[in-house]
């Protein structure tokens, strides 16, 4: 069966709760068509962008799916119809990622930068 990746952006104003439950009936409806969810990760609020239908911000949820075409796109059209939905975006993968995603996974490899008490030089400021 194909492997795709699924990401969908809800709107900032639903619950976390209600975002649960868009996932939840998507993945049912994936279910009922022959397919299933290998993983559901929610990424949070996050800004976008622009502004999508007034929106600044958005609940962002990734979806690895395996199932069949017929079902991803009953899928998309039920979201093109739910107005809590303000975008998504579907990939077909060759093979889904072991663990969590790059949204997901912690950041060690960045810097120390040195903030209040940090271990940086304290000098004359230059403008």
């Amino acid at each position: 069966m194909p492997l795709y990746e699924h990401i969908f952006l809800s709107r900032q104003d639903v619950s976390a709760q209600q975002v649960e439950d868009l996932t939840k009936t998507y993945t049912d409806l994936l279910a009922e068509n022959g397919g299933k969810v290998a993983k559901s990760e929610y990424w949070g609020v996050k800004s976008l962008s622009y502004r999508i239908n007034k929106n600044r911000k958005a609940h962002y949820t990734l979806l690895n799916i395996e199932a069949p075409a017929t079902a991803v796109a009953e899928m998309e059209r039920q979201m093109r119809i739910n107005e809590d939905v303000l975008r998504f975006m579907t990939i077909r993968v060759d093979t889904h990622e072991e663990g969590p995603s790059v949204m997901m996974q912690k950041r060690d490899d960045r810097p120390d930068r040195g903030g209040p008490g940090g271990d940086r030089p304290r000098g004359p400021r230059r403008f």
